[in-house]
């Protein structure tokens, strides 16, 4: 019989019946058995919860109206009963020893309430290297943050105290909500990670949420917007940010010009202005 280990996975779907099918396996198919597995189902239409009840009775299913990913995580970590939570996206899977092979590091590293893994990239059926942007670390990471997202929501394990520190996703946000998080997470909090891939990532399919909006940057300034107020910032982190928050509004407004969003780019270069003001160094 497979131990079982207090961990909560939530996995948030919408219409995604086939995929959800392959990531539940994947979770079926751990060396450890997590406490218990929490589907989201953000308003699917398709046969979602006909598949659950026929081949996993023993998943909790939740369901909402489409409120999008960040309501639908929030909402798992909400009726979870463990102490840790395993997010897994519907369309990604796990390695079978991914939940021991963490919660064993979580054990040995006590204080430390989040770890992270490596990653296998698939692209429309092939795989991929990741570019060294994406390179993952561990640690205090908040200027690896800072760039791009750097820890993979299907990698992680989190304990639920570091949501009571930092609060849940952010349900404003349509997409890069997991960008916020890690940033307002590694501003504060050393986090762990195994330098093996653990989670297979499947990229290319029409629904992906990178697909679905233009300028991803836009919802990466409003993080570093927020940022910018959070009182625990540390004079590095607070200028780290600010150089940060700059340089994608240069970059979005290339992208706004070039589509004839005129007010947009003016938008964004007010910013700028007001960050590069004397008084925008001023604590």
């Amino acid at each position: 019989m497979k131990k079982v280990v207090p961990v909560s996975v939530v996995i948030p779907t919408c219409n995604r019946q086939t995929l959800l099918d392959r990531a539940l396996r994947s979770v079926v198919a751990q060396t450890v058995r997590p406490q218990e597995v929490i589907v989201v189902d953000d308003g699917s239409t398709d046969d979602t919860h006909a598949m659950l009840k026929a081949n996993y009775p023993h998943v909790k299913y939740c369901f909402q109206d489409n409120l999008g990913v960040s309501k639908a995580r929030n909402t798992g970590i909400s009726v979870a009963n463990s102490p840790w939570i395993a997010f897994l996206d519907s369309d990604d899977e796990w390695l079978p020893d991914k939940l021991q092979k963490q919660f064993e590091t979580l054990q040995n590293n006590a204080g430390v309430l989040l770890c992270h893994t490596e990653e296998i990239w698939i692209r429309h059926g092939k795989r991929v290297n990741p570019m060294n942007k994406h390179q993952k670390y561990g640690g205090y990471i908040y200027d690896k943050c800072l760039p791009l997202c750097a820890i993979s929501p299907s990698s992680v394990i989190i304990h639920q105290r570091l949501f009571e520190q930092v609060g849940l996703f952010d349900e404003s946000l349509p997409a890069c909500e997991d960008y916020d998080l890690w940033l307002r997470i590694c501003n504060q909090y050393e986090v762990l990670f195994i330098d093996s891939p653990l989670i297979v990532k499947y990229g290319g399919h029409d629904d992906q949420l990178s697909r679905r909006h233009w300028g991803m940057d836009r919802f990466r300034i409003q993080a570093l917007l927020k940022m910018l107020n959070e009182k625990t910032l540390t004079e590095n982190n607070y200028h780290l940010t600010l150089e940060a928050l700059k340089a994608k509004c240069a970059i979005y407004i290339q992208g706004a010009i070039k589509r004839g969003k005129q007010a947009e780019a003016a938008y964004y270069q007010q910013l700028i202005d007001r960050f590069s003001s004397p008084h925008a160094e001023q604590r």
